[in-house]
């Protein structure tokens, strides 16, 4: 389905928290960007102090809309042990009902995509979980939320570990094997640049098996090394990746938001030139990415599969 509301860019609203500072604070710093019209709240530590209309004339206020939500269930201490995969049923059933709120938040404030990262479902020792009832109860759990309400799309966010040492859904082959069980028509995958690289992946590949077997629903992007989730800027470590996803996310169709998942705060950077830098960055790779889509030497190259013809065509594109 195509989603409404369906903007550009959004950017991470974490990323703009100041000392003290509330999710208002939040949402004025993104609206002093420019280029920004979209934004990704976080259910529930978002709406602890504000409710969905509040939030949702702030972000107007802004000239930005909802693109959807996004669980974080680590803000409850219960869910330690995993929230789809908790040992103990109640605790399983209150990780559902809370991602069913969320959904209702979400359609509620006109967004249509509702983003499961499930970093606490996973393990960290041998014989600790049960593998085969835990993908069970995953499996059984993410269809549920996604019956809840078919309108709203329900995208699984990978990422090989962190907090746990194993995640149960750390890269996109694993993803799509889930996806193809829940077998639900709302349900894709969204693609974290830094996630791919982190779980050995090459970016375009992800996204072209992900739009093969499923569906692109959000695509997260930033850059790093591919050690940890690094959250740097847009196209400054991988840029050839970078304009390589872009190609096959244009193959695929995809019309989706592109959410800068990326962490000034980290390293001390001022949030709206960040910001700013991501786009202009990204501006440039998907403009260059679109030329060379209309290439046709790099298609011969391609097709050959010469790498030393392709790496001159792309060096080209990129630095001349």
């Amino acid at each position: 389905m195509t989603r409404p509301n369906a903007p550009r860019y959004a950017a991470r609203l974490n990323a703009f928290k100041v000392k003290g500072g509330s999710v208002a604070d939040m949402i004025a710093g993104v609206g002093h960007v420019g280029g920004i019209s979209a934004a990704d709240l976080n259910y529930p530590d978002h709406f602890e102090k504000h409710s969905p209309a509040a939030l949702g004339r702030m972000l107007a206020d802004q000239g930005m809309v909802i693109n959807g939500l996004a669980m974080r269930y680590y803000t409850e201490a219960g869910f330690k042990l995993g929230a789809f995969t908790h040992p103990d049923l109640s605790v399983r059933r209150a990780a559902i009902d809370l991602t069913k709120r969320g959904i209702d938040v979400c359609a509620e404030m006109g967004g249509a995509l509702m983003t499961l990262w499930m970093g606490q479902d996973g393990y960290d020792y041998s014989f600790q979980i049960d593998y085969g009832r835990a993908w069970e109860d995953t499996i059984a759990a993410i269809a549920e939320v996604a019956d809840h309400n078919p309108a709203v799309d329900i995208a699984v966010e990978y990422k090989p570990d962190e907090p746990r040492a194993f995640a149960l859904m750390p890269d996109m082959a694993t993803t799509l094997l889930a996806l193809r069980e829940v077998n639900r028509a709302n349900t894709g995958v969204t693609l974290d640049f830094a996630h791919v690289l982190y779980a050995g992946e090459m970016p375009a590949y992800a996204a072209t098996l992900a739009a093969r077997h499923s569906r692109i629903l959000g695509v997260h992007l930033n850059d790093g090394y591919g050690k940890r989730d690094d959250g740097l800027m847009a196209g400054t470590v991988h840029p050839v990746q970078t304009v390589e996803l872009f190609m096959a996310l244009d193959r695929a169709g995809y019309d989706g938001v592109i959410y800068f998942d990326t962490f000034p705060d980290q390293a001390g950077l001022n949030p709206v030139h960040e910001t700013r830098a991501n786009i202009a960055l990204t501006d440039r790779l998907r403009a260059i990415a679109r030329n060379l889509a209309q290439n046709p030497d790099l298609a011969a190259a391609t097709a050959r599969q010469d790498a030393a013809a392709v790496s001159l065509i792309v060096a080209n594109a990129l630095y001349r």
